[in-house]
């Protein structure tokens, strides 16, 4: 049963995201392009209201709960490959300001109907298999 309410919560979530997105036009390249060219201010908004919505939530869910829903406890992950980090967050921003779509508002963009994004995900998907299959270091 807990499972169940597991990928529930996570489904809903994700819709919840996703029609963040579609709302925020976030899944309109043209958008975010105009965006990133500074002709169009308006995903500003979006970007500061994301950002002190998650710093507001990770600052006080914490303080009112013992433990996460899905997990045993709140933890910290350390960061070890900062080189690895700022090249691989590189070619994400190389590929963002090209095609003007996150991964995130691609998917969306798909389930809004704008079919050309799928080569933007078959694109991302295979990067991320390249990535894995000969650039992961085995732990």
């Amino acid at each position: 049963m807990k499972n169940n309410i597991r990928w529930f919560t996570i489904f809903a979530c994700g819709a919840i995201f996703g029609f963040g997105l579609s709302m925020s036009t976030m899944i309109q390249p043209e958008i975010v392009l105009g965006f990133l060219r500074f002709e169009d201010f308006g995903l500003l908004l979006v970007l500061a209201s994301a950002t002190g919505v998650t710093l507001l939530v990770y600052q006080l869910v914490p303080r009112f709960r013992k433990t996460p829903w899905f997990a045993d406890s709140f933890g910290l992950k350390t960061s070890t490959s900062m080189k690895k980090t700022v090249i691989g967050a590189v070619i994400f921003g190389l590929g963002w300001g090209i095609c003007g779509v996150c991964p995130g508002p691609a998917i969306a963009g798909l389930g809004a109907g704008n079919w050309p994004l799928i080569i933007v995900v078959l694109s991302m998907l295979a990067g991320s298999y390249v990535q894995g299959r000969w650039f992961s270091t085995p732990q």
